[in-house]
């Protein structure tokens, strides 16, 4: 890393560290940023009643304490010290925005209930409701899981048959130019009347999401490896079933990885989208109920959560591509 360069000979040396003006600067920023949003929660008078003024206080000394944590053990670490200054300025920009936004919400009342929520307020609807929120965290998780799974398999399983058998893809490639490009939220009238529950109907729309960009990035994947790869294979003996699964579908994983990336990516539109349909749980049936009593900052505490949760989601699927791929890292740039 180029701060690490910067900072020190070698990455991993534990010997004291000679950090320039600059970089205790950009160290001070973020817990600079903390204190005063810390004076300004505590001394600045409110306009807007909030119920978790003080949790809101815990946490922010919390974050203090850890940002403090992260930099006396980046004086130890030169890894940690680099990571720190890397991520120091967005770090400020985040807590000064939030600072900010409490001026214009809670202390001055600039931007008004309800549709305009301090981080406090939603804050109320976290804790408020919390369990509810859990159980609809738990729903949505399992209703993404069960039809993303579904679909990356059976896209798949398209998509190699499609890159790999020519007869196969005649067959296949009309249906998948018809129905794929079609939203698939645009079959909700017709789900709810083929499926018998708004659950399965709401597991097919996730699936049928999930199913088109897998389809289409395993069959390009599939279709591109280079034909040297088979040759050889075929010279050393290799089967039909080994070129399938032990040459074409590893080589063709950097796109395949891609599908996948883009069809989580629609699966949480269609997640939200079909959990507005009639499912008793959720975190789409939340918004939808917290919308109808006009309780907007239960919707922002909601979109928060998604936010947290699906950006969770996409760095584990992150790990396991780079796991996967650790071969590229030398060969593209990473």
């Amino acid at each position: 890393m180029e701060v690490a360069e910067r900072i020190g000979v070698s990455a991993d040396a534990k010997a004291s560290i000679k950090l320039s003006p600059a970089d205790i600067a950009k160290l001070a920023l973020p817990a600079a940023a903390l204190i005063i949003s810390l004076l300004v929660h505590a001394f600045v008078p409110d306009v807007q009643i909030v119920a978790s003024e003080s949790e809101y206080t815990v946490i922010l000394f919390i974050a203090l304490g850890l940002f403090s944590a992260w930099a006396i053990a980046g004086l130890y670490r030169r890894k940690l010290l680099a990571s720190l200054l890397y991520f120091s300025n967005i770090i400020t920009l985040i807590i000064g925005l939030l600072v900010v936004w409490e001026l214009l919400t809670l202390k001055s009342g600039a931007l008004p209930l309800p549709y305009f929520p301090s981080q406090v307020k939603i804050l109320d609807a976290v804790i408020g409701d919390r369990e509810k929120l859990l159980v609809c965290i738990l729903y949505s998780v399992r209703l993404l899981f069960i039809g993303y799974l579904i679909g990356a398999v059976f896209g798949l399983a398209t998509g190699v048959l499609m890159g790999w058998y020519k007869h196969f893809q005649y067959w296949i490639n009309p249906f998948l130019r018809f129905i794929g490009p079609i939203p698939a939220t645009a079959w909700i009238p017709v789900v709810l009347i083929v499926f018998p529950s708004s659950f399965t109907a709401s597991i097919f729309l996730i699936a049928l999401g999930t199913w088109f960009p897998v389809t289409v990035m395993t069959w390009s994947g599939i279709a591109g490896v280079n034909k040297s790869f088979f040759e050889v294979a075929r010279t050393l003996g290799a089967s039909e079933r080994y070129l399938v699964l032990r040459v074409a579908f590893p080589a063709a994983f950097p796109l395949i990885f891609i599908g996948l990336f883009m069809g989580l990516g629609t699966s949480f539109v269609t997640l939200i989208v079909a959990e507005m349909i009639g499912v008793k749980a959720g975190l789409g049936f939340y918004i939808t109920w917290a919308q109808a009593w006009a309780e907007y900052y239960k919707v922002y505490a909601a979109l928060f959560i998604m936010a947290v949760l699906f950006s969770t989601i996409i760095t584990i699927l992150f790990k396991i591509r780079d796991r996967v791929l650790i071969w590229q890292k030398g060969l593209i740039k990473w």
